[in-house]
């Protein structure tokens, strides 16, 4: 799982990033929670706010720091984002990339 905390530095970047660490742990994610501060990698996201999380590719949320249960269920959804529509207890497509990712 490819997990990245986009952001310039500033204390909600750190505060979603200390947040996304914790909540990782706490499912036994090991993989290693990427900052991405350069500008033009953030850009590439096109996303309007920071800080940002980005799981698998995808954009979670933007502009606010969700709670660590919050982002729990977004590392559980693995980059299925608010856009997916599948019954997760069914692998249909969900129109999301690849098939349904929310297994």
């Amino acid at each position: 799982m490819e997990i990245k905390v986009l952001g310039s530095g500033c204390a909600n970047c750190q505060r979603l990033a200390k947040n996304t660490e914790e909540a990782a742990r706490e499912l036994g994610i090991t993989n290693h929670v990427e900052k991405v501060t350069d500008i033009v990698e953030i850009m590439s996201y096109q996303i309007m706010a920071t800080p940002a999380l980005v799981v698998n590719g995808k954009v979670m949320f933007s502009g606010r720091v969700p709670n660590k249960e919050e982002i729990k269920k977004y590392l559980q959804q693995g980059g299925c984002g608010p856009s997916c529509n599948c019954d997760a207890g069914r692998e249909t497509s969900c129109g999301c990339d690849g098939g349904c990712c929310c297994k």
